[in-house]
């Protein structure tokens, strides 16, 4: 069993940055691919990043590429999502989510095993 607790959401003006974390409990969260989604009210959980479990693979969706960035430290048992030139439409709580299978970049939310409860992410116009 994989505990996952996300932190440093808040809010932000437009442009503005903010680093989010994920910090997983147990002795296997480096063997895990981890990946970031996001909800915003009224629409689906949507993927933001995902990365394999030695952060050599990464993928981000394309609305977000160059603005954030995903990456991990397997030591610390976190995974982060540092988000950039941020905009309104990036509004949503923002979660994180591990899949067993670590070498891959799980883009489906049925592709991954365990959840974290989210942090709120607001950018004001």
């Amino acid at each position: 069993q994989v505990q996952l607790v996300e932190s440093g959401g808040g809010l932000v003006q437009a442009g503005g940055s903010l680093s989010l974390s994920c910090a997983a409990s147990g002795r296997t969260f480096s063997t895990y691919a981890m990946g970031w989604f996001r909800h915003a009210p009224g629409k689906e959980r949507e993927f933001v990043a995902a990365i394999t479990w030695s952060g050599g693979v990464t993928y981000i969706r394309d609305s977000v590429k160059g603005r954030f960035t995903i990456s991990r430290d397997n030591a610390k048992n976190t995974v982060y999502l540092q988000m950039n030139s941020l905009k309104p439409e990036d509004t949503a709580v923002y979660l994180c989510a591990a899949t067993v299978d670590g070498g891959v970049v799980p883009r489906r939310t049925y592709e991954y095993d365990y959840w974290g409860q989210g942090t709120q992410v607001t950018v004001s116009s």
